[in-house]
């Protein structure tokens, strides 16, 4: 037994044995301003079991908090409930240190986890409905497909009334108080549709399938635990994760308005004033983002609640800024069902193209375009401000016609 990093204790049988990192800013193309946590979990039973590891450099935090419980050698199984690195990465070595019986995963998982760590990889799948006895308590697993891997399962812990949701419910957001009931709200919403919005989006339907799954099994669930963020372990808690996610997963058009762009030298941030300035006058709110100091993440967690988009750019090269590119090409993985209005902008000194560009990637994404792609010469007049703020007042009447 050790005297630092000590496992928390959930229940007289489970403890949280996870790893925090509080310096990851990059996850993926996804920025982690608030850090995150690599959560997992030790179940004391007749079988000794822990339910996933942890990404590969954090392997120690992660024994440490097991063993100061019990010795490590100890544990019986190992559950798998998702195979991507951040969950699995030191996975073998853990197998290697503790020589569990059995190490179960999803069918999709025992071949992924095969995938990454070899064929001789020894893992016992698991499907939909397969229950696993490890004394006082069950475990039943729900695979949980394309959330957002084709391995991701659930299991649910019967007398703890723990479910383990793997990546569902989560978002990377990582303080010293592990329960939500303890964490800021308001953090805690813009870090879920954050996370939502650049994990989870493009999948909405599988989303809505799997609470639905969910919901038919009718689970009494005291503590919902996931594997990346704080864990919910109040019915208020409980209730605003699962509200939200219910939200965010009918993927609604959006009552806000969203303008991002990139600029050069401030013509196009002119433009983006004037309209925003128009939009706002119509009692729209509107967001305004530069791509000089916002993240593509952030700009995705925007388009959540954004019913309006509106994209401006410089010409530079006969192309689009590249951060715009960036952006629209990120947007075009995520944003599947399309129920949204779209605006293209920019300035330019000698051809032009920008705008035009813009405004066929928002056509390929089936946005509704109320007006052509609209192109200013050089520095915007007053006239051209005047026609940009007027153009924002038409966008966020129509906004709010159609809400």
């Amino acid at each position: 037994m050790n005297d630092y990093l000590q496992a928390v204790k959930l229940t007289d049988k489970v403890y949280y044995v996870g790893s925090i990192d509080w310096n990851v800013r990059n996850f993926h193309g996804y920025h982690t301003g608030r850090g995150t946590s690599y959560n997992a979990f030790l179940i004391l039973d007749e079988k000794v079991t822990l339910i996933d590891t942890v990404k590969k450099p954090f392997y120690h935090e992660l024994m440490a908090r097991i063993s100061s419980v019990i010795d490590p050698a100890e544990i019986d199984y190992i559950i798998s409930n998702h195979a991507e690195p951040d969950h699995s990465g030191c996975l073998p070595e853990v197998v290697a240190a503790v020589k569990p019986e059995k190490v179960f995963a999803s069918v999709m998982g025992e071949k992924v986890l095969k995938a990454h760590y070899g064929e001789d990889f020894e893992v016992t799948p698991l499907k939909t409905g397969d229950t696993l006895n490890i004394g006082e308590n069950t475990l039943s697993v729900l695979e949980t497909r394309m959330l957002h891997w084709p391995d991701s399962m659930v299991t649910y812990l019967d007398k703890e009334k723990i479910l383990f949701s793997q990546d569902a419910f989560g978002m990377h957001y990582v303080t010293s108080k592990l329960f939500a009931d303890q964490n800021d709200y308001s953090i805690m919403t813009y870090e879920a549709k954050k996370y939502f919005a650049n994990i989870l989006m493009h999948l909405a339907n599988q989303v809505r399938g799997a609470m639905k799954a969910l919901g038919e099994l009718n689970l009494d669930v005291k503590i919902l635990a996931p594997d990346h963020g704080p864990l919910f372990r109040t019915p208020e808690s409980i209730g605003f994760i699962q509200d939200l996610y219910a939200q965010m997963a009918a993927v609604p058009r959006g009552n806000k308005a969203l303008i991002f762009y990139a600029t050069m030298w401030n013509s196009t941030e002119k433009i983006a004033a004037a309209i925003a300035d128009g939009i706002r006058s119509t009692g729209v709110e509107v967001k305004v983002a530069s791509l000089n100091v916002a993240d593509r993440s952030d700009i995705m967690t925007y388009v959540l609640d954004s019913g309006l988009v509106c994209v401006g750019s410089p010409t530079m090269n006969n192309q689009m800024f590249p951060a715009v590119a960036d952006v629209l090409t990120y947007l075009k993985g995520l944003l599947r069902t399309t129920n949204k209005i779209g605006y293209a902008f920019g300035s330019f000194g000698w051809s032009g193209e920008a705008p035009k560009k813009i405004f066929a990637e928002l056509e390929a994404m089936k946005f509704e375009l109320p007006f052509e792609p609209q192109s200013t010469k050089f520095v915007p007049t007053d006239e051209d401000l005047k026609k940009y703020f007027e153009h924002g007042v038409a966008l966020g009447r129509k906004l709010q016609e159609n809400a």
